[in-house]
Parts: structure tokens; sequence; C-alpha cells
């Protein structure tokens, strides 16, 4: 074929607006940098929330509510991935609010770098989101996991930050070896890794059965370590401890609703036909997660690390949800298990946030309040932030009535519609096994003389934050109606087996 035989077919960069404006953003910021000689970077900061705040307009004026795809089909615009994006884009400016008055307080991580890692951190999610194809989820994995390698090693003279993205590097790198292996085995199997085709070629019978179960081992592998559920939570609370509060706080948010995008593209889009196999294993992570989660969270004394295990425990709900959609090939309880497991992922981001910031508040240059003796008689200090954490740690723990609580509710009530009701009775019994660390945080807060008397300053806008993420978590734990309905909408539209 002569170069004048081949054609060039430009693909339609629309769908794909908010991302190629991050990439635009993300690259401006770092000439802008160069010129900045401000040593608070204020700059900086605005243009990446200016960043984030043009990237919700430009998915928010495209939602179309329509399936397109773009890039030869490795790109997919869909209702769920615009109602992700936005949490996405809402989620990070939280992060980056909350973080500011910590990162002046520490020169060394005061810097552009954490500005510009996030928006490419965060370009990743947006990638991993819209993925159409095995090798574009793989892409936006390895752009989020290559950021944030380099966020948790931001401290550089913390030896402990240094050991735990070190930990993180190498266990990713095994990771995305599952990934890419599985992938291969799947394309080996079907001969494509277009997920919407794999679907047709599974339907119509076209695959090695044998490779392809083989190949479905290792993607679960690599999406469980992604998830950070047992066995392959090893990082989890070392990286959390690790890495600088800010990074945490990030690290522990926003990559979840990525992750979850990627389950449901994977597994429930593309793998549906092989859903009896995915199904057992996610059942035995999610297990082993809630029990040994809870279970190692009771036994911490570093607030970051009960919060890893909290999140392990967490990610195992999640996994419930996700297993029950389809059952022996029924996918009747489909709209109703993965809209559970998305407004679950929604709710823990939000608590999340919350109690995390609250570290964040609760923090000084020099001092790391990430002690759960720190917490005792709070209440006293600062009787209006120890109520906005009891309402973050009841949430957590899914006590009636807010928003934590109709989350737990509605995976379990999934659950128990696909007929597995031992399973919801196993996760409740756990889930109050979990309930006792969240409530001595409480216990702590409100009955333990404070070992520290000093009254609690921070800068308005995160008082005011603090204020709003606590008590969203109580407000939506009256009304969560309006949540359901959006995440059950997202999913009926962009879910193929749904029709």
């Amino acid at each position: 074929m002569t170069l004048a035989e081949m054609q060039f077919v430009l693909p339609d960069l629309r769908p794909a607006a908010a991302e190629l404006f991050v990439l635009a953003m993300s690259c401006l910021i770092l000439i802008v940098d160069l010129f900045v000689k401000d040593p608070r970077r204020t700059a900086v900061f605005a243009l990446t929330i200016l960043t984030l705040l043009g990237a919700a307009f430009v998915t928010w004026a495209g939602a179309s509510g329509e399936v397109v795809y773009t890039f030869s089909n490795m790109y997919v615009h869909d209702f769920m991935a615009d109602v992700l994006k936005l949490l996405l884009y809402l989620t990070v400016i939280v992060v980056l609010f909350y973080a500011r008055a910590y990162l002046l307080a520490r020169p060394l991580l005061g810097r552009s770098e954490f500005y510009t890692l996030t928006l490419f951190a965060t370009l990743g999610m947006m990638v991993m989101i819209s993925a159409g194809h095995f090798l574009t989820i793989y892409l936006g994995i390895e752009l989020l996991s290559l950021s944030l390698y380099a966020m948790v090693a931001l401290d550089r003279d913390s030896p402990t930050a240094a050991e735990a993205a070190m930990k993180y590097l190498v266990l990713g790198a095994l990771a995305s070896g599952l990934l890419l292996y599985g992938m291969s085995m799947v394309y080996g199997a079907v001969g494509s890794l277009e997920i919407a085709e794999v679907a047709e070629r599974l339907q119509a019978g076209q695959a090695n059965h044998t490779i392809l179960v083989f190949g479905l081992v290792f993607l679960v592998a690599g999406i469980a370590f992604k998830l950070g559920v047992v066995p392959f939570h090893m990082w989890i609370p070392d990286v959390y401890h690790g890495a600088p509060t800010a990074v945490t706080l990030f690290l522990g948010t926003a990559p979840k609703l990525a992750a979850f995008a990627i389950v449901i593209r994977m597994l429930a889009n593309g793998l549906i036909v092989l859903s009896h196999d995915w199904q057992m294993m996610l059942i035995l992570l999610a297990v082993l997660s809630i029990g040994i989660g809870n279970i190692a969270a009771i036994a911490q004394h570093n607030m970051k690390r009960m919060l890893a295990y909290s999140a392990i425990a967490h990610m195992g709900f999640l996994l419930l949800a996700l297993a029950s959609g389809v059952v022996g090939g029924d996918a009747r309880y489909a709209l109703n298990a993965y809209s559970s497991a998305m407004f679950y992922i929604v709710v823990y981001v939000l608590s999340s946030a919350g109690t995390f910031g609250m570290i964040l508040l609760l923090s000084r240059a020099g001092f790391e309040a990430d002690n759960i003796d720190d917490y005792k008689g709070l209440n006293r200090r600062n009787p209006w932030f120890a109520a906005m954490l009891m309402m973050l740690m009841f949430s957590m723990a899914g006590i009636p009535f807010f928003v934590g609580f109709f989350a737990k509710f509605a995976v379990l009530q999934a659950v128990v519609a696909a007929g597995y009701l031992w399973l919801a009775i196993v996760a409740v019994l756990l889930s109050v096994v979990g309930a006792f660390y969240y409530l001595r945080i409480v216990k702590l807060m409100y009955f333990d003389a404070p070992a520290d008397a000093s009254p609690i300053h921070a800068p308005l806008e995160v008082k005011l934050l603090i204020s709003l993420n606590g008590l969203a978590v109580a407000v939506l734990g009256l009304f969560p109606d309006i949540l359901m309905w959006f995440c059950l909408l997202a999913v009926r539209l962009s879910l193929t087996i749904l029709g």
C-alpha cells in the first residue's frame, strides 16, 4: 500500500474534550511554574482549581446521555462517565483545598509538583473512566500509578515516605504485569481487546474458554491490587501511613471512583459471559477483605493505618455488590447491584475525604495528627469539629441514619436479592466487629482528657469545607434518594447488558 492509498480518519475529539483540556492546562501550568517566584505557589494552585472547574464545565456541557465511541472505539463517552468525572473533579478540588494549609506548612511539599502530579493523576483517572479498550484501561492506570508513586515520595527527607513509595512502585509493577499478562491471554483467546467486541465474540462463542479463564484470573488479580483487597492489600497500610497525609487523602479517595469504572467496563461490560467465574473470585476476595480489614483495623494505634484497613474492608463491600449483578446468567439483578456499588463508592469517597481532611486540619508544622490518641478530648478543644468527625465516623461505621448506613443497606439488599443470604449475614456480623474502631474514636473525643488543650486554628475555607463535608453525610442520610437516583440512571444508560 502506497502512502497515497493510506487514509487517516481523524477521530471525533469532542467526547474527549475534557481530557484534552486537562492535558493542555497541565502542560501550561508546568511552563507557568518556571516563572513563578511566589513560594506559596498561589498562581499554580489557582490555575489547578480553574483547570478542574473548566473540565467540569466541558464535561457538563457535553453530557447528552448517549453512548458515543471515538478513537477507533478505544474511548467511550456515556452518562456514567460524565457522572463519575464530575464527582472526580469535585473530589480533587476538595482534596486540594484540604491539603493547601498542610502543604504551606511544609515547604518541601508545598511546591508545584504536587499540583501538576495531581492533574496528571486526574487525567489518568479520566482515561480509566472512559476506557473502551483494555489497553486504554492500562494506559490510564499507568498514568495514574506513575503520578502516585512520585507523590508518595514527595517528602524526600522522610525515610518512611521513601520506603512506602518503593513498596508501592514494586508491587504496582507486579500488578501491572498481571494485568498485561491477563490482557494478552484474553487477546489470544478472543482475538480482540476492544471491550464491546470482546463481549460480542464471547456471546457468539468465538473464544478459547480455557485460555480465557486463565487470563481472567490474572485480570481479577490486577484489579484486586488496584482496589487494595485481600490478599493483594499488603501495600495499603504502609503507603497510607508513609505518604504525606495530603497525598494519603488523594490516594484514598479519587482513585476509588476510577477503579469502580474499570471494573464495570472490564467485567460487567466486556466479560459478562464469564460472570460465573469472576463472580466466585469476587465473593472470596470480598469476604476475606471485610474480615481481615475490620479485624486488623482494631489493633491499629495509628489513624492512617486504621483507615487503610478500613478501606480494605470497604472495598470488600464494593466487591459484594459487583458480585451480585449476574447470577447463573440472569442479569435481572444487574441494575440494582451495580447502581448500589456506585452509590457505595461515592459515599465512601465522601466520608473518607472528610476523615482525612480532619487529620490535615489537626496537623501543623512538624506534627502529624495521625495517632489515635491525638483525638482525645477533641470535644473540649472544638465541639463543632468533634461533631463533624463523629458524623463521619458514624457514616463509615454504617450507623443509622447517616448516608453510610444506606450505602451498606443498598449493598446488602442487592446481595440478598441475588440469593446470597449467607453472604449478607457474614457481612453484617463483620461490620458489627468493624464498628468498634470507629466508635473508639468517638469515645476518645468525648470521654477522654486531651493531651494537648491548645485551641485548633484552621483557614476559613478548610473550616467551611469540613463543615459541609460532615453535614453532607447527615443530610444525604436523610435524603439518600437523589444520589441513589443519579447512580441508577448512570448505570442504566451505560451498562451494555441492559440493552
